[in-house]
């Protein structure tokens, strides 16, 4: 039987795999800001109370699958983590290394 969460009146098991991909396909995603990314795509999804069933990361996109509460729809959390990942990035590494500016980050 399927692993279902459960909500009050609910049981549920919503997955989703999800793919990002950085404007003009730019490997960005290595070294040091691989680590950190997995951990921006951890916090954020927590907050949402979203589980990341396996995200592998890769030198020019990442691959991320998400069991999505039912409340949410799937475009409020890919739109999340994509903007909030994008703005923690630029905080972060601004001037530091390449050209993140936070505002067009991902495709």
């Amino acid at each position: 039987m399927p692993d279902y969460k459960r909500l009050t009146h609910t049981k549920w098991g919503c997955k989703y795999h999800v793919v990002f991909i950085p404007k003009k396909r730019r490997e960005w995603i290595y070294g040091n800001l691989r680590k950190y990314w997995g951990e921006i795509f951890r916090a954020l999804a927590t907050r949402r109370r979203v589980e990341i069933v396996e995200g592998p990361l890769m030198r020019d996109h990442v691959h991320i699958c998400l069991n999505i509460p039912p409340k949410y729809s799937v475009s409020q959390v890919v739109g999340y983590l994509k903007g909030k990942s994008a703005i923690a990035i630029a905080r972060r590494f601004r001037g530091k290394q390449r050209k993140f500016n936070g505002e067009h980050f991902w495709a």
